[in-house]
């Protein structure tokens, strides 16, 4: 299998490696047999990473994506072929209460990884995590990726700056980067519970009417995180032979739901005859995005592996395990 032979042996970094994308991204690079080394800065006992075997193959680093010298020190003595970072302060209303603590991790975290790579000759093949969140306001939908980014909110403008680093670093100092601009991940792990998604699974669980904060019109792209995790390692197997570094590439499933329509949905899968409370007190954020994924179809040969529903039901399924005898039966 040409997978299992590309990671194989090869010396990984993940940051972010107990969040809810980088716990899967480890897990699966532990399968395919890659050296992977993590840093994780907060010790989250429920973290997905600890669901398994798995993590008790993983160098595990203790520190934070702001300490530009240990980052050195690890693609340094860990001799560093490819790098995943995946690190950030994801959640839109922690950026918009927190703005400082948001901008140091997701821009200064970036900037001091992309460069302790560019000083460190071993690495390969970096990619970085930016978001759909990067494009900010479009007048044209879906996005696609030479589409100007214009975030104009915290975490929109945090990644729209994740964005241009990684790009600029390629531009001026030809570092090997590639960008990923994902829709809003979702599934078993993700233990934000202020998210749509796990928020109405845990809510129906415990036998409560799940809470939206918006008015439920706003329209999102869904992107299931194991679609996620092969979308990223396909890109790092092919972005040298392809020469795509410097590029960036939209992952969707280019399905355009609104919120209360995702959360009738999983209502619907669940079983249940609760009914959502709507607070419509949303604010800060975009109304409407989805995301063209034309790209990575033609360039990569990538496509989704679930539907909404698949990757809803295994998210479900995940959550009732989580909370055993908690969840209502």
């Amino acid at each position: 299998m040409k997978t299992m032979s590309f990671w194989n042996n090869r010396n990984v970094f993940i940051t972010g490696c107990t969040g809810f994308l980088g716990s899967y991204l480890a897990k699966e690079l532990v399968n395919l047999g890659a050296n992977v080394t993590g840093l994780i800065r907060d010790l989250v006992p429920q973290s997905n990473l600890y669901t398994g075997e798995e993590y008790k193959k993983i160098n595990m680093v203790s520190g934070t994506i702001e300490d530009e010298p240990l980052l050195e020190r690890i693609l340094g003595e860990y001799e560093i072929d490819t790098v995943f970072h995946v690190a950030a302060q994801a959640i839109v209303g922690v950026a918009n209460r927190n703005p400082l603590a948001t901008f140091e991790t997701n821009i200064r975290g970036t900037y001091n990884l992309l460069e302790a790579a560019r000083r460190s000759p071993l690495v390969k093949r970096i990619v970085v995590a930016s978001s759909d969140k990067a494009y900010g306001e479009q007048t044209q939908l879906p996005y696609h990726e030479d589409m100007p980014l214009k975030g104009s909110h915290p975490y929109d403008v945090s990644k729209s700056c994740t964005d241009l680093l990684a790009q600029a670093y390629h531009k001026t100092y030809g570092l090997p980067v590639c960008i990923t601009r994902c829709g809003n991940l979702y599934g078993g792990g993700d233990l934000n519970f202020n998210r749509i998604i796990p928020h109405t699974i845990m809510s129906v669980l415990k036998g409560q009417r799940p809470v939206i904060r918006s008015d439920g019109k706003f329209i999102r792209d869904y992107f299931y995180v194991e679609d996620a995790v092969k979308a990223y390692l396909l890109l790092a197997e092919k972005m040298t032979d392809l020469k795509l570094e410097g590029q960036a590439f939209n992952f969707s499933n280019e399905t355009q739901l609104t919120v209360l329509e995702l959360v009738n949905k999983i209502l619907a899968l669940m079983n249940s005859d609760l009914t959502p409370v709507i607070l419509n007190q949303g604010s800060n954020e975009i109304v409407h995005q989805y995301l063209s994924a034309k790209k990575a179809r033609e360039v990569l040969g990538w496509k989704p592996s679930f539907t909404l529903e698949e990757g809803l039901i295994r998210t479900i399924d995940w959550y009732r395990k989580f909370f055993g005898k908690d969840a209502e039966k």
